[in-house]
């Protein structure tokens, strides 16, 4: 079973707490449960499991509206960039349209969910960058969503400097290797290289997964190990 099965398909069970569990309900807290037993994982990373996904659509839904509009690309992508399964389309639909509809602002989601991750951790920052993706799945970014974002981003625990980062990458504005890597072009081979060992071992799907990322969505947020792993290679050519 998906972990879309899993939150969607309880009634009962742990609580959640905090406005995520006021959103679910007592859908999280048997979601936990399915989790912990079927994939036989620690209380802790049950939790923060959920709290990614239920992450993901709050988020990505609050921020389809921070402009005045939902477009259809928006919704598509969304289907698309989180691997919902067919069957559970409908059931993510309905979780995605009330948060759409909720009156609570996103800031409290936000600080929970960076709590819960972590601020400033490499899981959220896959969480942003899914979030940018699908801002700009209907070919633009619009001044409120990069807004959006940017607040998302500071409450998460990123610097202007770590956003702009994140963003650039996402948004294709620039491929310059040191750039992905946090580094300049003055940067010590040697340190450059230390620096992509940190970078790829915590963007390691399997260290994802611990802090997180279901393994339902790890393939479709882990762009960013690739990107790493690429910068390195050309600036290892390029030395």
């Amino acid at each position: 079973m998906s972990i879309w099965g899993k939150i969607i398909g309880g009634a009962t069970g742990f609580a959640f707490g905090g406005p995520l569990g006021a959103f679910l309900g007592g859908v999280a807290g048997h979601a936990i449960d399915k989790i912990k037993t079927e994939q036989k994982l620690p209380e802790e990373t049950a939790l923060k499991q959920i709290g990614f996904t239920i992450g993901v659509i709050v988020l990505s839904a609050k921020m389809a509206k921070a402009d005045g509009k939902v477009t259809v690309e928006e919704i598509n992508a969304f289907k698309e960039k989180i691997n919902v399964p067919e069957n559970e389309v409908k059931n993510v639909a309905k979780l995605w349209d009330q948060a759409k509809k909720t009156t609570d602002g996103f800031e409290v989601y936000a600080k929970q969910i960076s709590d819960l991750l972590e601020k400033n951790s490499y899981v959220l920052e896959e969480l942003l960058t899914l979030l940018i993706v699908i801002a700009q799945a209907d070919g633009k970014i619009t001044i409120p969503e990069i807004e959006y974002l940017k607040k998302v981003g500071d409450i998460f625990g990123f610097s202007n400097e770590d956003f702009e980062r994140i963003y650039s990458s996402k948004s294709g504005i620039y491929s310059d290797p040191y750039q992905i890597l946090g580094v300049s072009q003055n940067t010590p081979t040697e340190e450059i290289k230390q620096k992509w060992k940190k970078l790829a071992i915590n963007h390691h799907p399997d260290r994802l997964i611990s802090q997180g990322i279901p393994e339902d969505l790890i393939q479709k947020s882990t762009s960013r190990l690739k990107e790493i792993n690429n910068a390195w290679d050309i600036i290892q050519k390029q030395r």
